[in-house]
């Protein structure tokens, strides 16, 4: 049974005959080390047992220390911003352009981890409170001792919808509330027994709040009054739908269907990358789809090797390579810095991935007509496999750029890298998520018929 299933409910209706909806006014402007507690129960001495205080996870953000200093310069800013976004979310769950819909640490799905910069000042941005159930049990308990009253908190953030234009505002944090109310067993008033019917009661009071607090009037706090509270236990985590049962990820595979159909249009060289690490998963996926090349005589002649721990060294002996043959061939230190400077995407991007050629399996011939051609087959099914990796990265969001640098210093790149010798290297390919978003082109006239 899934944990936010509750068989059976203590209360027939979840609805209450009337309610009040109250903001808090005359806060200040919050600050990390902030008394919170202190300044709402001055703010709204007010306040009854059994009252439900609506608290926006801004003000926890920023009492709690959660803001991060932001430069003026708006790139900056948001190299900065997108690697806080990567660094709070555990997967990307979609991406269109620039944005991201993620799952972050807190098990909720919204765009960019709940990273903004909204109603924050403007050299700061806000990350959501590490523990904010933990922030509203302990909001709840300094009020009692203030005041002397019992109240439950919902710690509430904006997010957008699946198939539902705009945003609302839904809990994500909770203390001394039942944020679920089943109605499974239960009859209507004509006859039909309720099988699944799951109100999200937190979530309702978080919307609410919210039609009384606002974006602009500097109100975070309301007070919604009328509710029978019942405290059961749960906690807002009670909300974040378990992965098994979530339906919409059905849709998964007709989205992947359509992306690999744009992707052939936009594969394309990607030079400069965003600091969001790729995912590993996601690469392999696109190595094994690459690896579904055909290749002569049923063999596998590819391996795909990613360079990470060995990385800074193949790089820095493939650059004095590099540099030596330059000078030799009488190009000025000018000019080689010049040329050399192609190479830093090599240094620059996230992931780096040198494909092998292995002969393994080649047949072999008497004459020299036979024998080249052989090679040559060879060669294009290593180039297939290449190929094929660069679209299925481009189907999975991903930019890349094939550069043929390791052709041209086997020996070294075998010899640092500690793979066997008859490993032909077929260049490098640069990945990473594409600092600027990747757009089909129209495909291009070229079939020529005889």
């Amino acid at each position: 049974m899934p944990r936010w299933s509750s068989p059976g409910s203590t209360l027939a209706d979840h609805a209450a005959p009337a309610l009040e909806l109250l903001p808090v006014t005359g806060l200040p402007e919050f600050r990390p080390g902030d008394d919170l507690a202190g300044a709402i129960a001055r703010a709204a001495p007010w306040l009854r047992d059994g009252d439900v205080l609506v608290v926006t996870s801004k003000v926890l953000s920023k009492v709690e220390g959660r803001l991060v200093a932001v430069p003026a310069d708006p790139e900056e800013r948001d190299r900065i911003r997108r690697e806080h976004v990567a660094a709070e979310s555990v997967r990307v769950i979609a991406r269109k352009m620039r944005t991201l819909i993620t799952e972050n640490k807190l098990g909720i799905v919204q765009a960019a981890s709940g990273v903004d910069a909204s109603n924050v000042a403007g050299d700061e941005i806000a990350l959501l409170p590490v523990d904010p159930d933990g922030s509203a049990a302990a909001l709840r308990g300094a009020l009692r001792g203030l005041l002397g009253v019992e109240v439950a908190v919902v710690v509430t953030d904006t997010m957008g919808r699946a198939w539902r234009v705009g945003q609302t505002d839904a809990a994500i944090g909770s203390s001394g509330i039942r944020v679920l109310h089943d109605y499974a067993g239960t009859v209507d008033r004509h006859g039909n027994q309720l099988a699944v019917t799951l109100v999200a009661v937190a979530d309702e009071i978080a919307a609410a709040a919210d039609l009384v607090k606002g974006k602009l009037g500097s109100v975070p706090v309301a007070v919604l009054r009328g509710f029978e509270v019942v405290d059961d236990g749960s906690t807002a985590r009670d909300l974040v739908r378990p992965t098994e049962y979530d339906l919409f990820r059905l849709g998964t595979e007709e989205a992947l269907a359509q992306g690999r159909a744009e992707a052939v249009l936009m594969r394309r060289s990607v030079r400069f990358y965003s600091p969001e690490p790729v995912d590993l998963d996601v690469l392999k996926r696109a190595v094994g789809a690459a690896l579904t090349a055909p290749a002569p005589h049923h063999t596998k002649p590819v391996r795909f090797v990613l360079v990470r721990e060995k990385r800074a060294e193949l790089l820095r002996a493939m650059r004095e390579q590099w540099e030596s043959d330059l000078r030799g061939d009488g190009f000025t230190d000018e000019q080689v810095a010049r040329r050399v400077r192609r190479g830093d995407l090599l240094v620059e991007a996230p992931e780096i991935v040198v494909p092998f050629l292995v002969r393994d399996g080649a047949h072999t011939y008497p004459d020299d007509r036979r024998a080249d051609a052989e090679k040559t087959m060879f060669t294009i099914a290593g180039g297939a496999a290449v190929q094929g990796l660069l679209v299925a990265l481009a189907a999975e969001g991903l930019g890349s750029c094939w550069v043929s640098s390791t052709i041209f210093c086997a020996d070294l790149v075998r010899s640092v890298l500690g793979v066997p010798g008859d490993w032909e290297p077929l260049g490098a390919v640069a990945v990473g998520h594409p600092a600027e978003p990747l757009v089909p082109r129209e495909p291009l006239e070229g079939l020529i018929e005889l």
